[in-house]
């Protein structure tokens, strides 16, 4: 995402974390990058550092696990396209661009 950001001014992302149960904590990382609301966390989190950050009383990773579910999203990472459609699994920034705007022109 961040090549495709350098890349491409036009395109964002909207990031809700989806913590799958096969990583034991990723859920309460989750919680940390979310109530700190901290992008050098969940760069953290990928990078595996330890997170130095508080967890709070929230259900924004509930609302997005049951929000995933209903959509059948099973696994990250997962896009959602600006057209609704669904791509999933690891794609390249170029690969990813070209999905993104394939329909928009």
């Amino acid at each position: 995402m961040k090549k495709i950001v350098q890349m491409r001014k036009d395109i964002v992302f909207y990031i809700k974390l989806f913590p799958l149960n096969i990583h034991p904590q990723a859920y309460e990382k989750s919680k940390i990058i979310v109530c700190e609301r901290s992008i050098k966390l969940l760069e953290d989190a990928f990078d595996k550092k330890e997170l130095k950050g508080k967890s709070c009383n929230t259900d924004a990773i509930d609302k997005n696990i049951k929000l995933a579910q209903s959509l059948g999203i099973s696994g990250t990472p997962a896009y959602i396209l600006p057209d609704g459609r669904l791509s999933t699994g690891y794609r390249s920034a170029e690969e990813l661009i070209k999905i993104i705007t394939k329909d928009a022109r």
